[in-house]
């Protein structure tokens, strides 16, 4: 049976925004990943005074099981795990097929929500998700920040495996409200996991800016 932390995922961002309070009030950008990371990232970016924007990555899925990501693109990035395609089994020529094909979508969203629509330079910059797996989205989404010119990258999530943690070239600061040992996909610890469409991202985005 699963494991059940949070109603939705609002109510996880509601529960992760407690953790980030020491950035209240300190002109920080919070940027959801799409799509349900904006969910999450709302709520924190609503509870810290903060402006919500978006940070658009694209899992590359393992093309036997699309939901376990053996790496992620963002725009200037790419981020691929040699654990991960090798517990999978993905050929070279079957990685890039899959990227090719999730550039496109990247780009699509891209064109849709930004990348990101405000100037992060020599900002702190909070990058929220739904949940961390294997962290290739996260990782992809935190590099895509750095090298966009943020000064200080936190990571920050409801829930990740446990002996999951970024390296020091990622972020600088890593906050899990959950990290669990019994883990396989990020929407057993949810009891409502229902997709988020494209416009409810947009109608979020539009209700963060400043």
């Amino acid at each position: 049976m699963d494991v059940i932390q949070f109603a939705d995922r609002a109510d996880a961002g509601r529960r992760l925004a407690a953790l980030l309070d020491t950035w209240r009030d300190q002109d920080a950008i919070v940027c959801g990943i799409p799509r349900g990371g904006v969910v999450v990232a709302a709520e924190v970016a609503a509870a810290l005074s903060s402006a919500l924007d978006v940070a658009v990555v694209r899992k590359l899925g393992a093309p036997s099981n699309q939901e376990f990501a053996v790496g992620a693109i963002a725009d200037g990035v790419r981020v691929v795990s040699p654990g991960a395609v090798q517990t999978a089994g993905v050929t070279p020529e079957q990685l890039n097929f899959v990227e090719d094909m999730e550039r496109v979508e990247l780009r699509r969203r891209i064109e849709r929500f930004g990348q990101p629509r405000l100037d992060v330079i020599g900002r702190v910059v909070i990058v929220v998700d739904d949940g961390i797996a294997t962290g290739a989205t996260a990782i992809a989404a935190c590099r895509s920040l750095r090298a966009r010119g943020a000064a200080h990258v936190v990571l920050a999530t409801p829930v990740a495996p446990a002996g999951w943690k970024p390296g020091n070239d990622v972020c600088d600061e890593y906050i899990c409200l959950s990290q669990e040992p019994d883990f396989w996909a990020v929407g057993q610890f949810y009891d409502d996991f229902t997709q988020t469409s494209d416009g409810e991202v947009e109608r979020l985005l539009a209700a963060g800016l400043p």
